[in-house]
Order: C-alpha cells, then structure tokens, then sequence
C-alpha cells in the first residue's frame, strides 16, 4: 500500500512574474495543483520544507496530501522548475488524483546487494544500470514509492530485463504491452576487458594503414 505525506500549502491570490519573484524572495515557492473536476489553483509552499522533502525519493512518486487548512487533496508532482546554479525551487505543478482512476508516474528503483554479488566482486566485471526509474501504471493505493532490484545473484554475462522485475500486486509497466522489442535490459554484467581489447584493437588498425602508406611510398 502507498505511504501518503502531508505537505502544507497556503493559497495565492496574485499572480504574475511579479508575484511569483516576491514570493520567493520571502522564502516561499509558487506552485499550481490542477487535474480532476476542480478548476486550477494557484498556491505557496514554504521553500526550506519543500527543498527538505525534495531531497527524499517519496517527493517524486508518491501520493502528497496537500493541506490548505485542514483541506486535503490528494496530487501527484508532475513537474518541478530549479534555478540553473542556486539551491532554489522555483515552481512546483501537482495533479489532483482520483483514487479510483489509474494513474501513469515515474518510479525510482533501488539496487540490492550489488557489492557482493559475484560480479560485483570481480574487478573484471562492469554493472551498468541501464534504467534508474520505471513508469509503472496502477491505482493511487497501490503506487510504491521505490521497485527493489536485487543483484545478489547477478553475474558475468548476467541481463535483467523490465518482464523480470518483481512487482508489487496492482502494478503494471505500460510499456510491456506494445511488444517484446520494449522488453528493454535495466541491468547487465559484462566483462570489463572486452572494451579495453577493443580500443586497442581500433588504435591498432588506425596505425597499421598510416605505416603502410609510408612503406608503399618509400618503395615507389
């Protein structure tokens, strides 16, 4: 079941470039909540509350009750504006959610026991991460904040594929409907050297012409 967290809001009555840099200034962040049979309303968020929350997985892909005055509604973040170079929020979309309807979101996924699988034990293998998050389908109770990936078992030449992922009853990923091609890998094991050979095997066959060249002129 989806764990729900509370994030207080307050309601803003101005709008505009304005408003919104005002409100900054005095430590607060604009947002929308749209979504459902209600109109679009514009509020604030207190920045340091918001920047602490941001920082946790749960902000990105859980249900968030947002709670203006003992008013609750229940949203999704859909997306999140920050300054290019400061540690500042600058605005904040969330959609309202029906609890009977499915929704759509991003879920991160959390690695297990990589470090001492046998080919996280080997100096020789390389585990690349192919996906962080999966879009998963499912009801609003049934959202899970993170998807458990564990390698204690993975190995060299080892592939784990989206069909391969345990996950949690009501929750499916859209994208293995449209066919096996979109069975796409999330996590492999390859052995390390492989590449190496290969560089030297392409900085090999570049010298060899350029020699040869050389050796063909000098003989002519």
């Amino acid at each position: 079941m989806a764990n729900t967290h509370e994030i207080k809001v307050e309601r803003r009555e101005d709008e505009g470039k304005g408003a919104s840099r005002r409100l900054r200034h005095a430590g607060s962040v604009p947002a929308i909540v749209y979504g459902g049979d209600l109109k679009p309303v514009s509020i604030q968020l207190n920045h340091n509350e918001v920047w602490t929350a941001s920082q946790h997985d749960w902000f990105y892909s859980s249900i968030l009750d947002l709670s203006l005055n003992g008013d609750v509604q229940k949203v999704l973040l859909r997306d999140m504006q920050r300054h290019p170079f400061k540690q500042q929020i600058m605005h904040l979309d969330f959609q309202r959610v029906n609890d009977k309807e499915a929704i759509r979101t991003a879920v991160p996924l959390h690695f297990l026991n990589q470090e001492t699988s046998p080919a996280g034990k080997s100096s020789e293998v390389v585990i690349t991460h192919e996906l962080n998050e999966v879009v998963v389908e499912c009801l609003p109770k049934d959202l899970p904040e993170f998807i458990e990936i564990d390698l204690a078992k993975i190995a060299q030449g080892d592939v784990i594929h989206l069909s391969e992922l345990k996950l949690p009853a009501g929750v499916e990923i859209p994208e293995l409907k449209l066919g096996k091609e979109h069975d796409v890998a999330v996590v492999i094991a390859k052995f390390a050297k492989i590449e190496e050979e290969s560089e030297d095997a392409d900085e090999t066959s570049a010298e060899v012409p350029a020699a040869k060249v050389a050796k063909d002129d000098s003989e002519k």
